[in-house]
């Protein structure tokens, strides 16, 4: 229970300076909510888009595997911190922002 506080805390402080870590961030991302736990650069309370394409680049499953977190959520991969499930995100969105993170280690 003290560490979902923890991270509601810091995703809530996350957002607050959303402006400065979200600078490269595509509209929808934002529009999303993205934002509040992921940047380009840097590590906040989900892990670093960069570092996310880096991990994936060249993996031809790599778009199956990040959707399936998108809609379903996980733990495990990036720490201890859960992703949530996003059941709101379209197949459309989530392609498209999977998409630009994957892009990003080109």
């Amino acid at each position: 229970m003290k560490s979902i506080i923890t991270g509601l805390l810091v995703a809530a402080g996350l957002m607050v300076a959303g402006g400065a870590s979200a600078v490269d961030m595509p509209k929808l991302a934002k529009d999303r909510g993205c934002v509040a736990c992921h940047a380009i650069g840097k590590k906040g309370v989900g892990p670093d888009w960069m570092e996310v394409s880096q991990k994936y680049k060249g993996d031809a499953t790599a778009e199956a595997k990040l959707s399936e977190k998108v809609a379903k959520g996980g733990v495990g991969v990036w720490g201890k911190m859960p992703m949530p499930a996003n059941p709101k995100v379209t197949p459309a969105e989530m392609k498209e922002l999977i998409t630009f993170v994957l892009g990003l280690a080109k």
